[in-house]
Protein backbone atom coordinates (compact mmCIF):
# COMPACT_ATOMS: atom_id res chain seq x y z
CA UNK A 1 0.00 0.00 0.00
CA UNK A 2 1.24 3.48 -1.10
CA UNK A 3 1.02 5.98 2.03
CA UNK A 4 0.53 8.55 -0.17
CA UNK A 5 -3.39 7.24 -1.34
CA UNK A 6 -4.04 6.13 2.44
CA UNK A 7 -6.81 8.21 3.51
CA UNK A 8 -6.04 8.32 6.92
CA UNK A 9 -3.30 11.03 8.49
CA UNK A 10 -1.73 10.79 11.38
CA UNK A 11 -1.68 13.19 14.23
CA UNK A 12 0.79 15.14 15.72
CA UNK A 13 -1.05 15.81 19.10
CA UNK A 14 -2.83 13.53 21.04
CA UNK A 15 -6.90 13.94 21.01
CA UNK A 16 -7.62 16.36 24.54
CA UNK A 17 -10.10 14.41 25.65
CA UNK A 18 -8.04 10.72 25.69
CA UNK A 19 -6.42 9.73 28.90
CA UNK A 20 -5.03 6.81 28.01
CA UNK A 21 -1.95 5.74 25.98
CA UNK A 22 -3.38 3.05 24.14
CA UNK A 23 -6.31 5.01 22.34
CA UNK A 24 -3.56 7.94 22.11
CA UNK A 25 -1.56 6.25 20.16
CA UNK A 26 -4.05 4.42 18.09
CA UNK A 27 -5.85 7.48 17.08
CA UNK A 28 -2.07 9.67 16.37
CA UNK A 29 -1.45 6.71 14.20
CA UNK A 30 -4.98 6.85 12.24
CA UNK A 31 -5.88 2.86 13.55
CA UNK A 32 -9.03 3.76 15.13
CA UNK A 33 -11.50 6.67 15.06
CA UNK A 34 -13.21 7.48 18.14
CA UNK A 35 -17.20 7.83 17.96
CA UNK A 36 -17.58 8.27 21.31
CA UNK A 37 -15.99 7.45 24.82
CA UNK A 38 -16.04 3.91 24.50
CA UNK A 39 -16.83 3.06 21.12
CA UNK A 40 -13.93 3.26 18.13
CA UNK A 41 -14.21 2.45 14.60
CA UNK A 42 -11.57 0.46 12.63
CA UNK A 43 -9.72 2.55 9.91
CA UNK A 44 -7.72 0.46 7.60
CA UNK A 45 -4.52 0.06 9.60
CA UNK A 46 -6.46 -1.13 12.56
CA UNK A 47 -8.21 -2.94 10.78
CA UNK A 48 -5.27 -4.92 9.49
CA UNK A 49 -4.02 -5.61 12.94
CA UNK A 50 -7.49 -6.61 14.31
CA UNK A 51 -7.77 -9.12 11.91
CA UNK A 52 -4.49 -10.63 12.04
CA UNK A 53 -5.58 -10.83 15.78
CA UNK A 54 -8.48 -12.76 15.23
CA UNK A 55 -7.43 -15.16 12.31
CA UNK A 56 -4.63 -16.51 15.24
CA UNK A 57 -7.62 -16.52 17.23
CA UNK A 58 -9.61 -18.73 15.04
CA UNK A 59 -6.59 -20.61 14.28
CA UNK A 60 -6.35 -21.99 17.17
CA UNK A 61 -10.52 -22.59 18.49
CA UNK A 62 -10.06 -24.53 15.19
CA UNK A 63 -6.98 -26.92 16.45
CA UNK A 64 -9.22 -27.81 19.46
CA UNK A 65 -12.42 -29.00 17.04
CA UNK A 66 -14.40 -25.39 17.81
CA UNK A 67 -17.42 -24.73 15.06
CA UNK A 68 -17.34 -21.30 14.39
CA UNK A 69 -21.00 -19.68 14.34
CA UNK A 70 -22.00 -16.28 13.68
CA UNK A 71 -25.23 -15.24 16.47
CA UNK A 72 -27.77 -12.38 16.66
CA UNK A 73 -26.66 -9.45 18.35
CA UNK A 74 -30.56 -8.87 18.81
CA UNK A 75 -31.36 -10.73 21.81
CA UNK A 76 -35.14 -12.42 22.97
CA UNK A 77 -36.08 -10.43 26.31
CA UNK A 78 -37.82 -13.84 26.99
CA UNK A 79 -34.29 -15.76 26.80
CA UNK A 80 -32.68 -13.51 29.31
CA UNK A 81 -35.86 -13.84 31.34
CA UNK A 82 -35.36 -17.66 31.89
CA UNK A 83 -32.00 -16.84 32.97
CA UNK A 84 -32.75 -14.12 35.33
CA UNK A 85 -30.28 -11.86 33.60
CA UNK A 86 -32.65 -9.52 32.28
CA UNK A 87 -33.24 -7.77 35.77
CA UNK A 88 -30.09 -8.61 37.33
CA UNK A 89 -27.45 -7.52 34.69
CA UNK A 90 -26.97 -3.80 34.93
CA UNK A 91 -24.86 -3.59 32.02
CA UNK A 92 -27.77 -4.62 29.68
CA UNK A 93 -28.33 -2.77 27.10
CA UNK A 94 -31.91 -3.01 26.43
CA UNK A 95 -33.77 -1.87 23.27
CA UNK A 96 -37.23 -0.87 22.86
CA UNK A 97 -39.23 -0.37 19.21
CA UNK A 98 -42.15 1.07 17.62
CA UNK A 99 -44.78 -1.40 19.16
CA UNK A 100 -43.04 -1.50 22.17
CA UNK A 101 -41.55 -4.85 21.59
CA UNK A 102 -38.22 -5.43 24.16
CA UNK A 103 -35.16 -7.20 23.02
CA UNK A 104 -31.15 -7.07 24.75
CA UNK A 105 -28.38 -5.93 22.69
CA UNK A 106 -26.08 -9.00 23.23
CA UNK A 107 -23.15 -8.28 25.62
CA UNK A 108 -22.29 -12.21 25.82
CA UNK A 109 -24.25 -15.22 24.32
CA UNK A 110 -25.24 -18.03 26.44
CA UNK A 111 -29.01 -16.82 25.95
CA UNK A 112 -28.99 -17.21 22.86
CA UNK A 113 -26.41 -20.41 22.25
CA UNK A 114 -28.16 -23.04 24.50
CA UNK A 115 -31.86 -22.60 22.79
CA UNK A 116 -30.07 -23.22 19.45
CA UNK A 117 -28.15 -26.27 20.91
CA UNK A 118 -31.30 -27.46 22.27
CA UNK A 119 -32.53 -27.93 18.46
CA UNK A 120 -29.94 -29.98 17.99
CA UNK A 121 -28.63 -32.38 20.51
CA UNK A 122 -30.71 -35.05 22.76
CA UNK A 123 -28.73 -37.84 23.63
CA UNK A 124 -25.37 -38.67 24.51
CA UNK A 125 -24.54 -39.88 21.38
CA UNK A 126 -24.84 -36.01 20.01
CA UNK A 127 -21.88 -35.08 22.39
CA UNK A 128 -18.44 -36.45 21.15
CA UNK A 129 -15.78 -37.35 23.77
CA UNK A 130 -13.01 -36.13 21.24
CA UNK A 131 -13.02 -32.95 20.63
CA UNK A 132 -16.17 -32.78 22.62
CA UNK A 133 -19.13 -30.02 21.35
CA UNK A 134 -17.67 -26.77 21.16
CA UNK A 135 -19.09 -23.54 19.92
CA UNK A 136 -17.13 -20.23 19.15
CA UNK A 137 -18.13 -16.78 17.45
CA UNK A 138 -16.35 -13.43 16.94
CA UNK A 139 -18.42 -10.63 16.74
CA UNK A 140 -19.48 -7.27 18.17
CA UNK A 141 -20.49 -6.94 21.71
CA UNK A 142 -22.44 -4.05 23.56
CA UNK A 143 -22.40 -3.44 27.34
CA UNK A 144 -23.93 -0.30 29.25
CA UNK A 145 -20.50 0.47 30.46
CA UNK A 146 -20.14 3.80 32.65
CA UNK A 147 -16.54 4.13 33.25
CA UNK A 148 -15.52 3.86 29.43
CA UNK A 149 -12.22 5.79 30.19
CA UNK A 150 -9.45 3.09 29.48
CA UNK A 151 -9.73 3.94 25.47
CA UNK A 152 -9.58 0.05 23.88
CA UNK A 153 -9.27 -2.17 27.06
CA UNK A 154 -13.27 -0.64 28.63
CA UNK A 155 -15.42 -0.26 25.63
CA UNK A 156 -19.16 -0.09 25.49
CA UNK A 157 -19.21 -1.99 22.01
CA UNK A 158 -16.21 -4.10 21.58
CA UNK A 159 -15.11 -6.93 19.32
CA UNK A 160 -15.43 -10.32 21.50
CA UNK A 161 -14.25 -14.09 20.75
CA UNK A 162 -16.58 -16.39 22.60
CA UNK A 163 -16.49 -19.98 22.64
CA UNK A 164 -19.04 -22.35 24.48
CA UNK A 165 -18.28 -26.13 25.65
CA UNK A 166 -21.07 -28.52 26.13
CA UNK A 167 -20.55 -31.77 27.94
CA UNK A 168 -21.87 -35.15 29.65
CA UNK A 169 -19.58 -35.37 32.79
CA UNK A 170 -17.73 -33.81 34.67
CA UNK A 171 -14.24 -35.68 33.86
CA UNK A 172 -15.28 -34.49 30.22
CA UNK A 173 -15.36 -30.60 30.42
CA UNK A 174 -12.17 -30.44 33.40
CA UNK A 175 -9.60 -32.33 30.40
CA UNK A 176 -11.29 -29.76 27.76
CA UNK A 177 -11.32 -26.78 30.58
CA UNK A 178 -6.83 -27.56 30.72
CA UNK A 179 -6.90 -27.86 27.15
CA UNK A 180 -7.92 -24.10 26.80
CA UNK A 181 -5.65 -23.23 29.75
CA UNK A 182 -2.96 -23.98 27.09
CA UNK A 183 -4.75 -22.97 24.07
CA UNK A 184 -5.01 -19.41 25.69
CA UNK A 185 -1.48 -19.44 26.77
CA UNK A 186 -0.45 -20.39 22.88
CA UNK A 187 -2.49 -17.18 21.91
CA UNK A 188 -1.39 -14.86 23.75
CA UNK A 189 2.31 -15.76 22.77
CA UNK A 190 1.61 -15.82 19.73
CA UNK A 191 0.18 -12.22 20.02
CA UNK A 192 2.91 -11.41 21.20
CA UNK A 193 2.15 -10.45 25.20
CA UNK A 194 2.91 -14.49 26.56
CA UNK A 195 5.82 -13.27 28.39
CA UNK A 196 3.47 -10.48 30.32
CA UNK A 197 0.40 -12.78 30.93
CA UNK A 198 -0.58 -14.97 33.41
CA UNK A 199 -2.86 -17.52 34.35
CA UNK A 200 -4.93 -15.96 37.55
CA UNK A 201 -7.07 -17.73 39.62
CA UNK A 202 -10.32 -15.48 40.58
CA UNK A 203 -13.66 -16.35 41.93
CA UNK A 204 -16.15 -18.12 40.36
CA UNK A 205 -18.76 -16.31 42.01
CA UNK A 206 -22.42 -18.22 42.19
CA UNK A 207 -20.76 -21.07 39.37
CA UNK A 208 -17.56 -22.61 40.94
CA UNK A 209 -14.86 -22.54 43.40
CA UNK A 210 -12.55 -20.53 40.79
CA UNK A 211 -12.38 -19.29 37.63
CA UNK A 212 -9.59 -18.24 35.49
CA UNK A 213 -8.45 -15.26 34.12
CA UNK A 214 -5.72 -14.12 31.76
CA UNK A 215 -3.98 -10.81 33.05
CA UNK A 216 -1.31 -8.82 31.37
CA UNK A 217 1.09 -6.83 33.87
CA UNK A 218 0.67 -2.78 32.98
CA UNK A 219 0.72 0.01 35.23
CA UNK A 220 -2.96 0.68 33.35
CA UNK A 221 -4.32 -1.92 34.53
CA UNK A 222 -7.82 -1.89 36.87
CA UNK A 223 -7.27 -5.32 38.62
CA UNK A 224 -4.62 -6.26 41.25
CA UNK A 225 -3.19 -9.53 41.25
CA UNK A 226 -0.53 -11.02 43.28
CA UNK A 227 2.14 -13.48 41.80
CA UNK A 228 4.08 -16.35 43.39
CA UNK A 229 7.17 -15.97 40.81
CA UNK A 230 8.58 -18.95 41.93
CA UNK A 231 5.88 -20.69 40.92
CA UNK A 232 4.08 -18.58 38.58
CA UNK A 233 0.94 -18.83 40.23
CA UNK A 234 -1.11 -15.69 40.67
CA UNK A 235 -4.53 -15.05 42.20
CA UNK A 236 -7.03 -11.80 41.81
CA UNK A 237 -7.08 -9.29 45.13
CA UNK A 238 -10.70 -10.63 45.36
CA UNK A 239 -10.07 -14.03 46.11
CA UNK A 240 -7.02 -13.19 48.33
CA UNK A 241 -7.48 -14.65 51.35
CA UNK A 242 -5.92 -16.64 54.39
CA UNK A 243 -8.26 -19.52 53.16
CA UNK A 244 -7.17 -19.19 49.63
CA UNK A 245 -3.64 -19.19 50.29
CA UNK A 246 -3.64 -21.98 52.46
CA UNK A 247 -5.48 -24.02 50.08
CA UNK A 248 -3.44 -23.25 47.53
CA UNK A 249 0.09 -24.01 49.71
CA UNK A 250 0.86 -20.07 49.18
CA UNK A 251 2.69 -18.03 51.58
CA UNK A 252 1.68 -14.21 51.98
CA UNK A 253 4.56 -12.29 52.06
CA UNK A 254 6.19 -13.99 49.32
CA UNK A 255 3.28 -12.98 46.75
CA UNK A 256 4.16 -9.74 45.16
CA UNK A 257 1.52 -6.94 44.22
CA UNK A 258 0.94 -6.09 40.53
CA UNK A 259 -1.68 -4.23 38.40
CA UNK A 260 -2.75 -5.95 35.13
CA UNK A 261 -5.23 -6.32 32.33
CA UNK A 262 -7.40 -9.02 31.77
CA UNK A 263 -7.42 -10.18 28.24
CA UNK A 264 -9.39 -12.92 28.75
CA UNK A 265 -11.44 -15.78 30.84
CA UNK A 266 -12.25 -19.31 31.25
CA UNK A 267 -15.28 -20.34 33.46
CA UNK A 268 -17.32 -23.48 34.39
CA UNK A 269 -20.97 -22.84 33.95
CA UNK A 270 -21.78 -26.25 35.10
CA UNK A 271 -25.41 -26.13 34.37
CA UNK A 272 -26.21 -22.55 35.11
CA UNK A 273 -27.53 -22.11 31.59
CA UNK A 274 -28.61 -25.19 30.12
CA UNK A 275 -31.15 -25.68 33.35
CA UNK A 276 -33.11 -23.17 32.40
CA UNK A 277 -33.64 -24.21 28.96
CA UNK A 278 -33.65 -27.93 29.51
CA UNK A 279 -30.89 -28.67 27.48
CA UNK A 280 -30.59 -32.01 28.27
CA UNK A 281 -29.49 -35.58 27.20
CA UNK A 282 -30.53 -38.94 27.54
CA UNK A 283 -27.87 -41.73 28.48
CA UNK A 284 -27.63 -45.34 27.47
CA UNK A 285 -29.92 -46.23 29.88
CA UNK A 286 -32.64 -43.83 28.66
CA UNK A 287 -32.10 -41.60 31.83
CA UNK A 288 -31.90 -37.87 31.11
CA UNK A 289 -29.24 -35.38 32.39
CA UNK A 290 -28.75 -31.48 32.31
CA UNK A 291 -25.90 -30.69 30.03
CA UNK A 292 -23.34 -29.21 31.22
CA UNK A 293 -21.21 -26.39 30.10
CA UNK A 294 -17.59 -24.03 29.77
CA UNK A 295 -17.40 -20.72 28.60
CA UNK A 296 -14.19 -19.18 27.04
CA UNK A 297 -13.65 -15.45 26.01
CA UNK A 298 -11.08 -13.01 25.00
CA UNK A 299 -11.93 -9.08 24.32
CA UNK A 300 -9.98 -8.89 20.09
CA UNK A 301 -10.60 -4.90 20.99
CA UNK A 302 -8.96 -4.66 24.69
CA UNK A 303 -6.20 -7.21 23.24
CA UNK A 304 -5.39 -5.09 20.59
CA UNK A 305 -4.99 -2.38 23.56
CA UNK A 306 -3.27 -3.97 25.58
CA UNK A 307 -0.65 -4.62 23.01
CA UNK A 308 -0.23 -1.08 22.34
CA UNK A 309 -0.22 -0.43 26.21
CA UNK A 310 2.47 -2.78 27.29
CA UNK A 311 4.59 -2.82 24.22
CA UNK A 312 4.69 1.31 22.91
CA UNK A 313 7.33 3.30 24.07
CA UNK A 314 7.80 7.38 24.00
CA UNK A 315 8.69 7.52 19.98
CA UNK A 316 4.92 5.48 19.25
CA UNK A 317 3.71 1.71 18.74
CA UNK A 318 5.92 -1.30 18.60
CA UNK A 319 3.81 -3.86 17.05
CA UNK A 320 5.14 -7.85 16.96
CA UNK A 321 5.52 -9.24 14.14
CA UNK A 322 2.82 -11.78 14.29
CA UNK A 323 0.05 -8.53 14.12
CA UNK A 324 1.85 -5.96 12.46
CA UNK A 325 -0.42 -4.48 9.50
CA UNK A 326 2.44 -4.30 7.68
CA UNK A 327 5.67 -6.55 7.59
CA UNK A 328 8.06 -3.59 6.18
CA UNK A 329 7.41 0.41 6.30
CA UNK A 330 9.63 1.38 3.10
CA UNK A 331 10.40 5.02 3.17
CA UNK A 332 11.95 7.19 0.36
CA UNK A 333 14.15 10.66 1.46
CA UNK A 334 14.34 13.28 -1.19
CA UNK A 335 13.14 14.32 -4.46
CA UNK A 336 15.93 13.37 -6.59
CA UNK A 337 14.55 10.68 -9.62
CA UNK A 338 17.06 8.07 -9.41
CA UNK A 339 16.31 8.05 -5.30
CA UNK A 340 12.55 8.06 -6.41
CA UNK A 341 12.94 5.38 -9.09
CA UNK A 342 14.83 2.90 -6.90
CA UNK A 343 12.27 3.21 -4.19
CA UNK A 344 9.49 2.36 -6.76
CA UNK A 345 11.35 -1.15 -7.76
CA UNK A 346 11.90 -1.63 -4.05
CA UNK A 347 8.35 -1.62 -3.68
CA UNK A 348 7.67 -3.79 -6.65
CA UNK A 349 10.08 -6.35 -5.74
CA UNK A 350 8.40 -6.77 -2.47
CA UNK A 351 5.20 -6.63 -3.27
CA UNK A 352 5.71 -9.38 -5.90
CA UNK A 353 7.22 -11.89 -3.24
CA UNK A 354 3.87 -11.10 -1.04
CA UNK A 355 5.60 -8.99 1.30
CA UNK A 356 3.11 -6.69 2.65
CA UNK A 357 5.14 -3.38 2.73
CA UNK A 358 3.90 0.30 3.36
CA UNK A 359 5.61 2.81 1.29
CA UNK A 360 5.83 6.00 2.28
CA UNK A 361 6.06 7.81 -0.90
CA UNK A 362 4.20 11.34 0.17
CA UNK A 363 6.15 13.78 -1.50
CA UNK A 364 7.59 17.32 0.23
CA UNK A 365 7.51 15.96 4.22
CA UNK A 366 10.64 16.01 5.33
CA UNK A 367 12.68 12.81 6.70
CA UNK A 368 12.45 13.98 10.06
CA UNK A 369 8.39 13.53 9.76
CA UNK A 370 9.09 10.31 7.92
CA UNK A 371 11.22 8.79 10.50
CA UNK A 372 8.57 10.18 13.38
CA UNK A 373 5.57 8.87 11.46
CA UNK A 374 7.47 5.39 11.05
CA UNK A 375 7.79 5.50 15.06
CA UNK A 376 4.42 6.12 15.71
CA UNK A 377 3.13 3.50 13.31
CA UNK A 378 5.28 0.85 14.59
CA UNK A 379 6.17 -1.52 11.90
CA UNK A 380 8.57 -4.03 12.61
CA UNK A 381 11.00 -3.10 9.74
CA UNK A 382 12.27 0.26 8.49
CA UNK A 383 13.66 0.30 4.86
CA UNK A 384 14.74 3.93 3.70
CA UNK A 385 15.84 4.59 0.17
CA UNK A 386 17.95 8.10 0.36
CA UNK A 387 20.76 8.99 -2.01
CA UNK A 388 23.65 7.85 0.82
CA UNK A 389 21.65 4.00 1.25
CA UNK A 390 22.10 4.24 -2.50
CA UNK A 391 25.87 4.77 -2.71
CA UNK A 392 26.35 2.44 -0.52
CA UNK A 393 24.90 -0.23 -2.28
CA UNK A 394 21.62 -0.65 -1.00
CA UNK A 395 18.57 -0.42 1.41
CA UNK A 396 19.24 0.76 5.05
CA UNK A 397 17.20 -0.79 7.32
CA UNK A 398 16.26 -0.91 10.66
CA UNK A 399 14.04 -2.53 13.12
CA UNK A 400 11.82 -0.63 15.10
CA UNK A 401 13.37 -1.83 18.76
CA UNK A 402 17.07 -1.15 17.53
CA UNK A 403 18.89 2.28 17.87
CA UNK A 404 21.11 1.61 14.53
CA UNK A 405 20.19 0.33 11.26
CA UNK A 406 22.49 -1.41 8.42
CA UNK A 407 22.78 -1.50 4.51
CA UNK A 408 21.70 -4.50 2.69
CA UNK A 409 21.11 -5.15 -0.54
CA UNK A 410 17.05 -5.67 -1.88
CA UNK A 411 17.88 -9.72 -2.22
CA UNK A 412 18.86 -9.65 1.66
CA UNK A 413 16.13 -7.63 2.71
CA UNK A 414 13.94 -9.85 0.56
CA UNK A 415 15.31 -13.08 2.31
CA UNK A 416 15.26 -11.68 5.75
CA UNK A 417 11.40 -9.71 5.19
CA UNK A 418 10.17 -13.42 4.04
CA UNK A 419 11.76 -15.38 6.91
CA UNK A 420 10.08 -12.52 9.86
CA UNK A 421 7.06 -12.18 8.46
CA UNK A 422 3.83 -14.27 9.44
CA UNK A 423 1.61 -12.56 6.62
Amino acid sequence: MKQSELFTKMRKEAPSDEVSKNAELLIRGGFVHKEMSGVYSYLPLGLRVLRKIENIIREEMDKVGGQEVLMSSFQPKENWEKTGRWESMDDLYKVKDSSDREVALGPTHEEVVVPILKNYVSSHKDFPANPPLSIYQIQNKFRMELRAKSGMLRGREFMMKDMYSFHTSQEDFEKFYAKMQDVYKTIFSRVGIGHLTYLTFASGGTFSKYSHEFQTLSSAGEDTIYIDEASGIALNKEVFTDEVLSQMNLKKEKLVEHKAIEVGNIFDLKTKYSKPFDLSYTDEKGEKHTVLMGCYGIGLSRLLGTVVEVLSDDKGIIWPESIAPFAVHLLVLGEDEAVLKEAGKVYDSLSKVNIPVLFDDRPGVSPGEKFAGSDLLGIPMRAVISARSMKEGGVEIKKRTEEKGKVVSLDELIKLCSKNSTN
